[in-house]
C-alpha cells in the first residue's frame, strides 16, 4: 500500500510535460491490448473458419450448393469462404456470357486476387499501431525521463548545498515515464510478432487455396473431368 501511494505521489508531483508524456503512454498501452483482444478473437475466427471450410470443400459438396449453404449462413462469408463465394460468382456470370475460356478463368483469377487483398487488410488491421507503439514507446518514455532529469537539476541550480536526497525524487519521478513506456511497448511488440505470424500464415492459406480452386474451374471450363461438380 505504501508502495502505491508513493509511486501515485511521484506522478502527482512529476512535471506537466512528465504527467503528460505518461497520459499519452497510458492511452497508447490501453488502446494496444484493445486491439489485441480484438486482433486474437479475428485472427482465431478465421483459423477455425478456415479449417471448417476446407473440411467442407474437399468432401466432395456440390460446389453450387456450398455457395448457397454460405450465402445463407451468412452474407458474405469469412476468410477463406469470401475467396470461394468471390471466384464462384465470378466464375458463374461469366460462363453465363459464353466468355471464351481463358478470358473467363483471368476474370476469375482477378476476383480471387482481389477478394485475398480484402482478406489480408481486414487480417492486418491495427497491426501497424501494435508496431508503432511496440518501436516508439520506449523512446517517448526515454524522452519525458530526459526532461524531467534535466528540470530536476535545473531546480538544484539555485542550492548551495546539493544532497541526493535532493536529487532522488525529482529524478525517480522522471524514471517512471521509462518504466510505464516498457510496460507499454513490451506486450504490443509480442502481440505484433504473433499476429504478424500467424497472418502470414492464413494469408498463405489462402493463396493455396485460390490456386487450387482456379485449377479446379479450369478443368470444368475446359470440359475435363475434375474431383466436383459445380451444380
Amino acid at each position: 500500500m505504501t508502495e502505491s501511494a508513493s509511486m501515485w505521489s511521484l506522478v502527482l508531483n512529476a512535471s506537466w510535460f512528465v504527467q503528460f508524456v505518461l497520459l499519452m503512454l497510458i492511452a497508447a498501452s490501453l488502446l494496444s491490448w484493445v486491439f489485441i483482444v480484438q486482433r486474437s478473437r479475428v485472427l482465431r475466427n478465421a483459423r477455425k473458419t478456415a479449417i471448417d471450410f476446407e473440411s467442407r470443400f474437399w468432401s466432395g459438396m456440390d460446389l453450387g450448393q456450398l455457395y448457397r449453404e454460405i450465402r445463407t449462413d451468412s452474407e458474405n462469408g469469412i476468410g477463406m469462404e469470401r475467396i470461394f463465394m468471390a471466384g464462384f460468382r465470378e466464375f458463374t456470370r461469366l460462363r453465363s456470357k459464353a466468355m471464351e475460356a481463358d478470358a473467363l478463368m483471368d476474370g476469375v483469377q482477378r476476383a480471387m486476387r482481389v477478394a485475398v487483398i480484402r482478406e489480408q487488410e481486414r487480417l492486418e488491421a491495427n497491426l501497424p499501431f501494435l508496431a508503432t507503439v511496440g518501436s516508439t514507446g520506449p523512446y517517448v518514455g526515454l524522452f519525458g525521463t530526459v526532461v524531467g532529469v534535466m528540470n530536476s537539476f535545473r531546480g538544484l541550480a539555485g542550492v548551495q548545498q546539493t544532497t541526493l536526497a535532493a536529487v532522488a525524487p525529482g529524478i525517480a519521478e522522471a524514471l517512471v515515464t521509462t518504466a510505464v513506456g516498457l510496460v507499454a511497448a513490451i506486450p504490443a511488440v509480442v502481440a505484433y510478432n504473433r499476429f504478424n505470424a500467424r497472418s502470414e500464415s492464413l494469408l498463405t492459406s489462402y493463396e493455396t487455396f485460390a490456386e487450387e480452386f482456379s485449377s479446379i474451374l479450369h478443368r470444368q471450363v475446359h470440359g475435363k473431368v475434375g474431383e466436383k461438380g459445380e451444380g
